[in-house]
């Protein structure tokens, strides 16, 4: 008799313990940053098997939490049998190089799960290039003292991006290589930048979504512009922008951008090393900012968004509110002050509804005008229905010329 062994080609998930402190005094709702920690752990494929809270006035300046729920700490590690212990907020070098000690695994912060992330999804040549950048801005300035946590860490999480032998270069090595990323990011910035004033030379209309990760901002980029964005339930799932062509109105064409979703605790590092990408959002017309309303703490995220907006000196761009996912939402109808539609892409009559508020408010940023055409001036009629937004078309059979109403860009 023989026997056949089989074996599981699937990964093993390294199992996790998050850890967060509540100091009250923060402008972020602590219980929302936790339960983010855990959707962020997941995106990662980690395995969350217990998560341990400490209300304290300030941050333990040694160990991040306080001596007691250390103790208790390093028990949940030894019972759980724990790989990662993951922090809700960064750590300083001194805090993970005492958490390695105290507990023999590898030490994770919330900055290193975003970056993880963003490695995992940069696809493109410049998105690896951004994310290689913000990982070695991070660990710059914490290579002292991470010898033995890095010797450490062998694979998995935490060891994507820049590599373990990168790592233990001196730092004019890694010094040299964020110069040379820099000049690299600097000639596509330069190439996006000729591209953007040309379309401003051109008069060409910009939309860009923005919203919290998750929202559906890529869902609503697909149905508006029929295109195939990879489009998935996670957090993160867009990192490398795209742009797209838009027809509305019967011919008035635009560009619309997808961007990187926004997040509580968003890392400096990210945003200095992925502006180029937010730049796109930063030159547009008009913000569509898509909010999930199936989400409890939806309100959050929305405050959480706007003030990033305001961060990134982008408040002054007119914003329309696309309340997404209203299939799931439950409970009262949301509200703001600007203009808005509880949604979801899933509903083509919604589609339409979004493409004529679209037009509705890029019409306040246009001038209104009159033209008559003669019926032979066919081509001059094409180019306005692509270069304006005509609201009306009327035919005089007697006399045989169209008289126009609409909205010019100038």
């Amino acid at each position: 008799m023989t026997y056949k062994q089989s074996y599981s080609t699937e990964a093993v998930r390294e199992k996790a313990l998050l850890i967060g402190v509540d100091c009250h005094q923060s402008q972020f709702d602590f219980a929302s940053t936790m339960m983010e920690l855990k959707a962020l752990s997941n995106t990662c494929h980690l395995d969350v098997l217990d998560t341990l809270t400490q209300n304290l006035n300030e941050i333990h300046p040694k160990y991040y939490i306080g001596k007691g729920k250390l103790e208790e700490l390093k028990e949940a590690v030894t019972f759980h049998d724990i790989d990662v212990v993951v922090a809700n907020d960064e750590l300083t070098t001194a805090q993970s190089k005492n958490l390695n000690a105290h507990l023999g695994i590898k030490i994770i912060d919330r900055t290193q799960l975003i970056l993880e992330i963003f490695a995992l999804r940069a696809k493109s040549k410049e998105g690896k290039l951004q994310v290689e950048y913000a990982q070695l801005d991070y660990l710059l300035p914490r290579l002292m003292g991470h010898g033995k946590s890095l010797s450490r860490l062998g694979g998995g999480i935490g060891t994507r991006g820049p590599g373990e032998t990168k790592l233990e270069t001196d730092r004019r090595h890694i010094r040299t290589r964020m110069n040379e990323i820099k000049r690299k990011l600097n000639d596509v910035e330069s190439h996006r930048e000729r591209y953007r004033q040309k379309r401003m030379h051109n008069r060409v209309f910009q939309v860009a979504l923005v919203g919290y990760t998750n929202a559906g901002k890529s869902s609503w980029f697909n149905t508006l512009t029929e295109d195939e964005t990879y489009e998935q339930d996670q957090l993160f799932a867009t990192l490398d922008p795209k742009t797209r062509q838009l027809t509305i109105n019967d011919g008035f064409q635009l560009v619309i951008s997808d961007t990187v979703g926004f997040i509580q605790k968003l890392p400096t590092t990210l945003i200095e090393a992925f502006k180029s990408t937010l730049e796109e959002a930063r030159q547009a017309d008009l913000l569509i900012h898509v909010v999930d309303v199936s989400h409890k703490s939806y309100k959050n995220q929305y405050d959480t968004v706007n003030q990033l907006i305001s961060d990134l000196n982008m408040q002054h761009i007119p914003q329309i509110v696309l309340f997404n996912k209203k299939d799931l939402h439950q409970g009262v109808a949301p509200v703001t002050d600007l203009p808005s539609l509880l949604v979801s892409s899933k509903d083509k009559n919604d589609r339409m509804h979004v493409r004529d508020l679209i037009f509705e408010q890029l019409k306040k940023q246009m001038t209104y005008y009159e033209k008559t055409l003669k019926a032979h001036e066919a081509a001059t009629l094409y180019e306005l229905k692509r270069r304006t937004l005509i609201s009306t078309i009327d035919f005089d059979e007697n006399n045989e010329t169209y008289t126009i109403k609409g909205y010019e860009n100038k």
